[in-house]
């Protein structure tokens, strides 16, 4: 009998690592989840960043007076917008379990950004649109080959915007030194 203890506790020890490592079990995932972990990380951050550029266009409206940071933040609420809504639709699709809010850092940065007026608010605002775009570049580029076809063709639908937002905002932050 104790020659069956020993292997018992090990094969349980196996289950039980095995457990920790099911991608099944992630921090916004459920047992009904439809993508990888990859595909929760595009919509999970894909809608974080929209909810955040979307907020600081909106104090952009506000405190900016170029007509061209205007215009530009005009676009990011336009088109961040209009992807939230698909990013939305697929996190309820894919049964992905997950409250969609804006981190401490970009809060952090949304609240700095609020307190600057002028020419130093547009600076601030286009620095951390460039910032914000490189992120979102890099993350979409990651997902254009994911094994789920939803989130493959969004990444793809989305990323030439993207780089368009991404070039429009080096420019913007190139003219403003």
């Amino acid at each position: 009998m104790k020659k069956l203890i020993y292997p018992a506790l090990g094969l349980a020890f196996l289950f039980s690592i095995q457990s920790c490592l099911d991608e099944g079990k992630a921090k916004y995932m459920n047992e009904k989840t439809l993508v990888d972990a990859g595909g929760i990380t595009l919509i999970h951050d894909g809608l974080e960043g929209g909810l955040t550029e979307i907020k600081a266009s909106t104090i952009a409206e506000a405190n900016s007076k170029n007509p061209q940071v205007l215009d530009f933040a005009k676009m990011m609420i336009t088109d961040h917008s209009k992807a939230d809504s698909t990013l939305y639709w697929m996190e309820n699709d894919k049964l992905i379990t997950e409250k969609d809010t804006i981190s401490a850092e970009h809060q952090e940065e949304i609240d700095s950004l609020s307190k600057k007026t002028g020419a130093d608010f547009d600076k601030a605002y286009i620095a951390m649109m460039v910032k914000d775009h490189e992120g979102a570049v890099d993350l979409f580029t990651d997902q254009i080959d994911d094994k789920n076809q939803t989130i493959q063709d969004f990444a793809r639908a989305t990323l030439p915007t993207l780089k368009m937002h991404l070039e429009k905002a080096k420019e913007l932050e190139a003219s403003l030194k």
